[in-house]
């Protein structure tokens, strides 16, 4: 298992884990820095209608292990037994955090990340049902925006996210960025 230490020092220097297909971790930096601003957080037609529905309960932190093997269900994963059983660690430790969306007593979406100071890395997302993922990130963004957080990390950008206005920045203006919040106190289960 990775040490709380060591993964909670590789957030603070951008650098996240990732399980290779031989089973060994990787250490990931990425250049250009994928990030959604919680100010232009983008929210969809189609997000906005399955707002209105309120179709899902979100919960925070209630199947942290169940989120994380959720998203590590399918063809091509990064989480391996050892990062569920690390971040499963972190998020005992209060570091680690799941957005859940259930419908009745059934999670069917969410996502999950780490939370340091004003930063939130997010790791994976899910769903089972539509849209359950997206009402997850953005319960995750009004959160971060509640309680003061400035920076949402999405590590890199990909055609889903692009929806919400993901950007990316340069590794070095992302390193600027995450310094300035690093340190503030922020609680996410606020």
């Amino acid at each position: 298992m990775l040490s709380a230490e060591l993964l909670l020092h590789a957030y603070r220097s951008s650098v996240f884990p990732m399980a290779l297909e031989d089973g060994e971790i990787g250490w990931f930096s990425p250049d250009p820095r994928a990030i959604i601003p919680l100010e232009t957080f983008h929210t969809p037609h189609g997000l906005k209608r399955a707002l209105k529905k309120q179709r899902f309960e979100i919960r925070i932190d209630t199947a942290f292990e169940a989120v994380m093997r959720s998203c590590a269900r399918r063809d091509e994963t990064w989480i391996s037994q050892e990062i569920i059983e690390s971040f499963s660690n972190l998020h005992r430790l209060g570091h680690a955090h799941s957005v859940e969306s259930w419908l009745g007593e059934e999670l069917v979406g969410g996502l999950y990340g780490v939370a340091i100071g004003g930063a939130f890395f997010g790791e994976s997302m899910f769903h089972q049902e539509t849209d359950a993922s997206k009402i997850a990130l953005h319960a995750l963004v009004e959160r971060l925006r509640r309680n003061h957080f400035a920076l949402l990390d999405t590590q890199w950008v990909t055609s889903h996210l692009l929806t919400f206005g993901t950007i990316e920045v340069p590794r070095a203006v992302y390193r600027r960025m995450l310094e300035s919040c690093i340190d503030w106190e922020r609680d996410f289960t606020a």
